[in-house]
């Protein structure tokens, strides 16, 4: 056990990895040393920022506290402190059920666990120990959410959306670039909001603009959109800016109006369907990302078939789907009964990302012979692991380089040609 020494844990999304990447930031001024997602964690005092979105994830979390709380018992910790979407969801339950836990704390009151260790947290905002690559960062733009989704438990964890001011995200962004960052993926719950409750108007073409004209910024992608009433202006952006990645994240979930009325998506067929062909012409090459849900309450077998046709249309080059939980405190764990077996469930999700796996080994094969900007992630045995434009971190296939034909450095960015590919990943060698 190491004294003034603290183990971070960060559970689910990378929203909730920039929170602990500024708490650790915080802990350092304090005169901590700091180690996060450690395999072997050595520190005297322990944080676990947990997720709380889905029961899979909500189990995970449990089970990681549930292994401090043992490791304290046995005198491993001293103290074990635990944040983030799960306790702010479940505050009061976790005080009940895990009195080993010093303090519990949700998910904006996280300073004051710096008041708490006897210090005072500083100020700044903008700063963190990164913990990604040097050469990316995840940008967090927003917190909340205003959207009422009926099968959604996020704005019970995040509360109302609220934007960044402007100019200290740019301010963050010109710091992160002088210590090395390229790439920046800007994440907010619902990013195409930005802006409304500040400055009384969507602002994200705005601040994408903004954020391309600073020097050093390399590529910019775009994660978690909402598709009514999406500002297009943000399409124009893409098209003109090169460093603005051809990339949306944005998740239509379903396509029936029957499902899409029943989940309170305030948008229907037509519409998403016009959004698509709209982001295809207007910004040529882009790249779609999206989610889709299986097993939603009422969801018929026509409504399936409508959903899988939908997923041959709209031939998305990067598609998850999962299957629907049924979650306390949101408006269909209240008001509909979770009618779609889990076995069902499990089948369509297998159904459906089995065309989306056929569709996705077609659209790689066409990037064969064509070459790409890559930037280099790591090295990985007998390869160079980089990533194109249309590849976020850690969620998106890569591409892979033999490490016989010369060396590549980590973070810099080089002309790929693409020798072959299979549905995951590519394949290719660098044009001199």
């Amino acid at each position: 056990m190491k004294k003034n020494c603290v183990d971070v844990i960060t559970l689910g999304c990378s929203k909730n990895l920039v929170d602990s990447e500024k708490l650790m930031h915080q802990l350092v001024l304090q005169g901590y040393e700091v180690t996060h997602d450690s395999p072997h964690p050595e520190g005297e005092i322990v944080v676990i920022n947990t997720c709380g979105f889905i029961g899979d994830a909500q189990e995970e979390s449990i089970n990681m506290i549930l292994e401090f709380c043992k490791a304290k018992t046995e005198g491993k910790i001293k103290r074990l402190y635990v944040m983030g979407c799960l306790s702010e969801r479940f505050l009061n339950e976790l005080k009940v059920e895990l009195p080993e836990v010093d303090k519990i704390y949700g998910k904006f009151d996280w300073k004051d666990l710096l008041l708490d260790l006897g210090k005072l947290p500083n100020e700044d905002n903008i700063s963190r120990v990164q913990t990604t690559p040097k050469h990316y960062a995840y940008l967090k733009i927003a917190e909340g959410c205003d959207r009422d989704c009926a099968y959604c438990a996020i704005p019970i964890s995040t509360g109302r959306h609220k934007s960044r001011p402007m100019e200290e995200i740019l301010e963050e962004v010109s710091l992160l670039v002088s210590q090395g960052v390229k790439e920046f993926q800007v994440i907010a719950q619902e990013l195409t909001y930005y802006g409304v409750d500040l400055y009384g108007k969507r602002c994200i073409a705005e601040l994408v603009e903004n954020m391309s004209e600073i020097p050093g910024v390399e590529w910019i992608r775009l994660h978690y959109a909402y598709p009514l009433n999406f500002p297009t202006e943000l399409l124009r952006v893409m098209r003109e800016k090169d460093n603005v990645c051809k990339y949306m994240d944005i998740a239509f979930q379903h396509v029936s109006d029957h499902m899409l009325k029943a989940m309170h998506r305030h948008v229907g067929k037509k519409e998403t369907m016009e959004l698509i062909e709209r982001m295809r012409k207007e910004v040529p090459g882009i790249h779609i990302r999206t989610t889709l849900m299986c097993g939603f309450p009422g969801e018929t077998e026509e409504d399936f078939n409508e959903l899988k046709d939908f997923v041959r249309w709209a031939r998305f080059e990067r598609m998850g789907a999962f299957a629907y939980s049924h979650e306390v405190g949101t408006y269909s764990g209240t008001n509909y009964e979770d009618n779609v077996p889990q076995t069902v469930k499990d089948r369509r999700v297998e159904e459906i990302m089995a065309i989306q796996q056929q569709i996705s080994g077609e659209i790689q094969e066409t990037k064969v012979g064509k070459t790409y900007k890559v930037i280099i992630d790591r090295r990985e045995g007998d390869y160079y692991v980089g990533r194109t434009e249309f590849d976020s971190p850690e969620v998106d296939p890569e591409v892979l380089i033999p490490v016989n034909e010369g060396r590549l450095y980590k973070g810099h960015f080089y002309k790929i040609q693409i020798k072959s590919a299979d549905v995951f990943d590519l394949y290719g060698s660098r044009v001199i």
